[in-house]
């Protein structure tokens, strides 16, 4: 997906709070090999390498645009890759701590996905985990209502994306089954205010609607944005907007 690194971090303290929330689950080892599933542009793998000194930290991402961003944050402790999470889950790799801080969201099949995961550890290693889990809101809603009316349905050839995300209760079953102790797992509602509805739709615009505005074509994009802001601005019409943002906290030790 095209990723833009500008407009995601726009609110990047706000998508901050949850990783250093995960972040006082992981008890320090020495030594350790670390990996993050889905670094983004870096700068959360390089404050989870500062928490854990001696570890030595793989920073993985399939978007080469957020990628770009690495740089500052590589050093002899933390290194940055160009790998899908896909490709790493069938690999052969093997790590003391597997971190993934809103990243596996964007992967189908959580009831496969998850446990394949877990693979990554060696025995004692510590899933640490954290998806967003807002697809019940009303910016998530909206951009599925809208994107099946015309002309965005023929447009997009009818694609909706259905969020993979599981409950609390199906993601705690999973760590068990897969001999989990240690297990917690959580849902939280990160209160975010924002300036106004325009903020809210740029919020949107750096994650949920990225597919959508990779698959419609030029000339439908500025359209489809309008309206979404329109429906917005209709359903949250006070400023400050007040922004609930569900997230779901796992962790376990294998």
């Amino acid at each position: 997906m095209p990723w833009n690194p500008d407009i995601y971090n726009q609110f990047k303290e706000e998508r901050f709070a949850p990783f250093y929330d995960l972040l006082t689950f992981i008890k320090p080892l020495l030594g350790a090999s670390v990996i993050d599933l889905g670094c983004g542009t870096g700068e959360l793998t390089g404050k989870l390498a500062d928490a854990l000194p001696g570890s030595q930290v793989l920073g993985i991402d399939a978007s080469a645009q957020m990628l770009q961003e690495c740089g500052k944050f590589a050093n002899a402790q933390t290194v940055f890759k160009l790998q899908a999470i896909e490709d790493i889950i069938n690999g052969t790799g093997k790590w003391d701590v597997v971190f993934s801080n809103a990243a596996l969201q964007w992967i189908n099949g959580h009831e496969t996905l998850l446990p394949a995961v877990i693979g990554l550890l060696k025995p004692g290693g510590q899933l640490a985990v954290q998806v967003p889990s807002n697809h019940h809101h009303a910016t998530h809603t909206l951009i599925r209502t809208l994107a099946s009316a015309e002309p965005y349905k023929t447009a997009l050839d009818g694609f909706i994306r259905q969020s993979p995300v599981l409950s609390i209760e199906q993601y705690a079953q999973i760590l068990f089954d897969e001999g989990g102790k240690e297990i917690t797992v959580f849902e939280k509602a990160y209160p975010h205010i924002l300036q106004d509805v325009t903020a809210l739709c740029r919020w949107t615009q750096g994650t949920a609607l990225v597919p959508y505005m990779e698959r419609l074509p030029e000339e439908l994009k500025g359209m489809f944005l309008k309206e979404y802001e329109e429906q917005l601005a209709w359903r949250f019409p006070a400023s400050p907007v007040f922004y609930p943002f569900k997230r779901t906290l796992l962790y376990a030790v294998f």
